[in-house]
């Protein structure tokens, strides 16, 4: 109906705590004259003019004003007064405890941008933006266009490429900048806030060294130079996600900024999160889903390619092992859980959208673009991309667009793989029985598999790649110790081995890490079935982690652990487990450097409840700043070590504040929170529930913090009670919080470690209301599936 040609938007971030000025210019076009509506959702609209004649600002209602008589070519002028948020959307205003000093920046996705400027809130209505901003006059300002002109206190912006409102992005206040060399005629900056100034210094010259190689490697692949002239990246304060491609000027959390030591799955994925967003400037920025039903062509893209840039342009070469052990299985849980749904959704509104952003959205989605390579081969899917990219730049694009492009290149009719893989859901599983690969789950797909074969050493002796699309696959190997179906982790599959326990043996010898990586999660995707029991596990993590060098898979086995201990096995052998995988941190203390950190933390999460002598040891630690082998107690360790002693109620209310008063900053502050939510104390306990569901004040952060820790094992008597609550108070705090908000919360504030039959029933009976909201029926969906799988592996004889 409307096609828009521009916005010049004028913000005054001068008037006070509260509230902004918006002064919005919109030139647009309309297919045929009649009536249309504009997206604003202000504190007040103060008046709005089209083509010269004032509108009636009354008829404002749900965020739409409505425009009568649109002429073919229109001016719309659009004056208001908008509020900031603590929410992460919108203009989010945050204090800094470290120094008081405020900052701003934006989250426009998905339809925020209206709560900042007037617009049609809408991906496929693209435009130029030119953006100025008033400012205090000590101020930096950083956003999507070049800067055009500065004067003390006003900042004027060159107008961008075309682009959708959610893409807008802006930072405003005291920022520390660090500038870039330029690359390839690109100028690039950093910036966090002050008090992050020399750990953005110190972190700057990988952080500019990953950019550098990714934007090379994405020039030479993808055929068109990047489209947006600068590349800034910003590290704000209380950001909701990892990070957000603004096209010019990415934001991020600034908690990649790192303050204390940082373990190598920390600092692989920072560089994973920016290979992530890079591929957006491409997948997302320059070409743009239609709608969000196709917002797998933005994430399951950017997820591929982050990895795969990361393994292939920057020093984590086993980018794809960390994949494997840990961000796939998110994936994997997603599509098994009852609201599993297509790669490929269908979205009928904005409020439904967000749930599409998801395990199969990202790691899902980019394992069948992984499976999509090995089946077209690598130059027919990137010379398909190019097409794609040249065909649509600067426009919009669905799911036929891809394909057509795709099937172009590699002369093939794409249909049918789509169907099965986008169209459809559900993981298969692949097994050998004596000769034949046999593939379970609705509907069987085409797959292309590595098979490995590996001796007792631990040594591959052969991998061979095989296609199948049917449920029964004969395929002839000879004799080894093991055989590994998807070897290469070409395919979204789950494997399942004809005998377990060898692994126990053979695990620690396999030296090639993905291997490692896979088997790692075969295994546990088997005792999340219950095919095997969560001892197994256990028994596992103690036989492999002593000889895993990789750390980001360490991180994960420990996270997997730490689930086995406290919600599969039955309460009566959670102190053993804790115990026994605390040892096994213990022991591994002395070994290899870049391990220690790891399994520090290890070491104080897995301190069992009732042993004096497990907090005596943290205890020790704190006052001597080292742990055992001198792991330096830096404030995140420090952090760490407060919250378990916190949890296992040997940490008062005094001592909170006492190390709060220590770190006065943004996370000292949410981990302080923390911390009192973990205590074993009803009154502790009340307190944090009443932030969850009835604090309007307190940032969407610290809201997260307080439900993190809320719920701790060895408290089912604590949370009991809180069953009914959650069921009967979430409905109504869904309703005055953003479904992001929501989801986070009703995911972290559900009761996960009372397993129980009482427990199941009444979720259910929740389920059963007719007035949820869809995100916080999606968190108590998939969170009552994972107290099914803990009932489940609790049963007599696992």
């Amino acid at each position: 109906m409307l096609r828009v040609d521009s916005y010049d938007v004028d913000l005054d971030l001068t008037l006070g705590d509260e509230v902004f000025g918006s002064i919005s210019r919109i030139r647009f076009s309309a297919q045929s004259p009649g009536p249309s509506f504009l997206d604003v959702k202000p504190r007040t609209l103060r008046s709005a003019t089209l083509n010269g004649v004032p509108l009636d600002v009354a008829g404002l209602a749900d965020g739409r004003l409505p425009l009568p008589d649109l002429a073919a070519d229109n001016e719309l002028v659009v004056e208001a007064t908008m509020a900031y948020t603590k929410t992460g959307t919108g203009l989010h205003r945050f204090i800094d405890p470290a120094d008081g000093e405020l900052y701003i920046y934006a989250w426009m996705f998905l339809d925020d941008a209206c709560t900042v400027f007037a617009c049609f809130d809408q991906p496929d209505l693209k435009a130029s933006l030119t953006l100025n901003v008033t400012v205090d006059p000590q101020w930096t300002v950083v956003a999507n266009g070049a800067l055009r002109a500065r004067e003390p206190g006003r900042w004027q912006f060159a107008p961008t490429a075309p682009m959708s409102t959610y893409l807008v992005g802006l930072a405003a206040g005291p920022y520390h900048e660090v500038r870039g060399a330029e690359h390839d005629g690109i100028p690039m900056s950093l910036y966090a806030r002050r008090s992050l100034a020399e750990y953005l210094e110190r972190d700057a010259p990988e952080i500019f060294e990953i950019t550098r190689s990714c934007l090379d490697w994405y020039h030479e692949h993808f055929g068109i130079r990047y489209p947006f002239g600068k590349y800034d990246q910003v590290f704000v304060p209380e950001f909701t996600m990892g990070a957000m491609e603004n096209p010019g000027v990415v934001t991020f959390r600034d908690e990649f900024i790192f303050r204390s030591a940082a373990t190598e799955t920390e600092l692989e994925s920072r560089a994973v999160v920016i290979a992530h967003e890079m591929a957006h400037m491409w997948f997302g920025d320059l070409v743009t889903l239609r709608w969000w039903d196709d917002v797998w062509l933005n994430e399951s893209f950017a997820e591929y390619m982050g990895h795969r840039v990361a393994a292939e342009a920057t020093r984590y070469r086993e980018a794809w092992a960390s994949f494997a052990s840990g961000r796939k299985a998110w994936g994997y849980a997603t599509d098994q859980r009852p609201s599993t749904h297509p790669v490929v959704g269908d979205v009928p509104d904005v409020e439904s959208a967000p749930l599409m952003f998801d395990g199969i959205c990202y790691a899902k989605g980019a394992s069948v673009l992984r499976q999509l390579v090995a089946w077209l081969g690598d130059e027919v899917f990137l010379a398909g991309l190019r097409d794609y990219f040249a065909r649509h730049r600067h426009g919009n694009a669905t799911l036929a667009d891809l394909l057509d492009a795709l099937g172009r290149a590699g002369d093939r009719d794409l249909s049918g793989w789509a169907r099965l893989w986008l169209q459809t859901t559900g993981v298969n599983t692949v097994s050998l029985d004596g000769g034949v690969i046999v593939q379970d789950g609705d509907p069987p797909r085409p797959h292309r598999l590595g098979i490995g074969r590996y001796d007792a050493s631990g040594s591959l002796l052969e991998r061979v790649e095989v296609d199948l699309d049917a449920r029964r696959t004969p395929i002839e190997l000879a004799p080894a110790e093991l055989v590994l179906p998807n070897d290469g982790d070409l395919s979204f599959v789950k494997v399942r081995l004809a005998d377990w326990r060898p692994l126990l043996g053979l695990l620690p010898r396999i030296t090639d890490s993905l291997t490692r990586a896979l088997l790692w999660h075969a295994a546990w995707e088997a005792v999340r079935d219950a095919v095997l029991p969560a001892g197994f596990y256990l028994e596992l993590a103690a036989a492999g982690l002593p000889t895993e060098t990789r750390v980001p898979v360490i991180d994960d086995v420990l996270d997997n652990a730490w689930t086995a201990a406290t919600r599969y096995l039955p309460e009566g052998r959670r102190v053993e487990a804790l115990a026994g995988m605390r040892d096994v941190c213990l022991s591994l203390l002395a070994g290899e450097p870049e391990r220690r950190l790891s399994f520090a933390r290890g070491a104080a999460r897995f301190a069992p409840p009732g042993d004096a002598s497990a907090a005596e040891q943290l205890r020790g630690w704190l006052a001597e700043e080292r742990t055992d082998f001198g792991v330096r107690v830096d404030p995140e360790l420090r952090w760490l070590l407060l919250y378990r002693l916190a949890a296992l109620g040997e940490l008062g209310p005094a001592q909170i504040d006492a190390e709060y008063d220590r770190d006065r900053s943004g996370t000292g502050a949410e981990q302080a929170a923390r911390c009192r939510a973990a205590r074993p104390d009803p009154a502790a306990k009340a307190a944090a529930w009443q932030a969850i569901v009835r604090d309007e004040q307190l940032s969407q952060r610290m809201l997260f913090a307080i439900a993190d820790g809320i719920w701790q094992p060895g408290q089912e008597s604590l949370a009991e009670p809180y069953v009914d609550r959650y069921a009967g108070q979430m409905p109504e705090m869904a309703t005055r919080r953003s479904p992001q908000v929501v989801s986070k919360l009703a995911g972290s504030a559900y009761p996960r470690y009372v397993v129980a039959p009482a427990t199941l029933d009444t979720m259910r009976r929740l389920l059963a209301r007719d007035d949820l909201t869809p995100t916080l029926r999606r968190a108590v969906v998939d969170a009552t599936d994972e107290l099914v799988r803990s009932l489940a592996a609790r049963e007599p004889g696992r």
